[in-house]
């Protein structure tokens, strides 16, 4: 049994075949999916989808893109679906310096702003971090003493990726593992010990090989685990097993 970490079933790409897509993945053997919010729409998608389909679970949160859009009753919004039973984390939240859709200043402080959230309702964090890494990290140290949560899609060094641990965080990685050029990716998901370990989609994003191209979606989740399952010299099984509990330990999926 896997458990996809991060999607965003929201997406309109799902538009035509949403609950097929999430039978897909039930059928296909998976315990869970956990759809990320990325602005207040999609993080209400994620409530609804979670509300509406037993292996679904939301997290709630601004992204980077949209930390230009926040607005001061966002917070009181995002806080009150916190409250309810399978809305699991605050996110996906962070940086990105890849397209700077958002200014870094207003980024930072939405940012600071939802690690504080989390605190306040006691949800974990997941973290986006495009080309921002040093400013992720020491952000993180200094605003989120106490939290835990997941570096998810990690992209980081392997020097990184010791430090998220050292914090108490867990490290996902996603379809870019598959791919021919993933030697530092693969250089981290050795690094990381195995109970630290999560595997997800990022769909429709990110579609592992040997699907490229296409639309990526929560069943593919196993082209992932079975690739880190050869990086780590074990059975996919004993992988799909070990990441599906550390993500329900994370989230405190019952």
């Amino acid at each position: 049994m896997l458990f996809d970490s991060h999607a965003h079933l929201d997406d309109k790409r799902f538009n035509d075949d949403r609950d097929e897509v999430v039978s897909r993945a039930a059928s296909g053997g998976l315990a869970g999916i956990l759809n990320a919010g990325a602005d207040m729409f999609s993080s209400a998608r994620a409530v609804e989808l979670a509300a509406k389909h037993d292996i679904v679970w939301a997290a709630v949160g601004i992204h980077p893109h949209d930390a230009k859009d926040a607005r001061e009753d966002d917070y009181a919004r995002l806080a009150a679906w916190c409250a309810l039973p399978k809305v699991v984390a605050v996110g996906e939240i962070g940086l990105d310096y890849h397209y700077d859709f958002s200014p870094r200043e207003v980024q930072r402080a939405v940012f600071v702003r939802q690690l504080a959230l989390a605190r306040e309702t006691n949800k974990p964090v997941i973290i986006h971090d495009r080309e921002a890494h040093a400013d992720v990290l020491a952000t993180v140290k200094l605003e989120g003493k106490g939290l835990t949560g997941v570096f998810h899609c990690f992209s980081g060094s392997v020097e990184m990726a010791r430090e998220v641990l050292k914090m108490g965080f867990y490290v996902s990685v996603a379809g870019p593992v598959t791919f021919a050029n993933a030697r530092k990716l693969h250089e981290v998901v050795k690094a990381v010990p195995l109970e630290r370990l999560l595997v997800e989609t990022d769909c429709p994003y990110l579609t592992p090989e040997p699907l490229r191209g296409r639309r990526n979606e929560p069943a593919n989740v196993r082209y992932v685990a079975e690739k880190v399952a050869g990086l780590l010299g074990m059975e996919p099984a004993t992988l799909a097993k070990a990441t599906t509990e550390n993500t329900k330990r994370l989230f405190g999926i019952k």
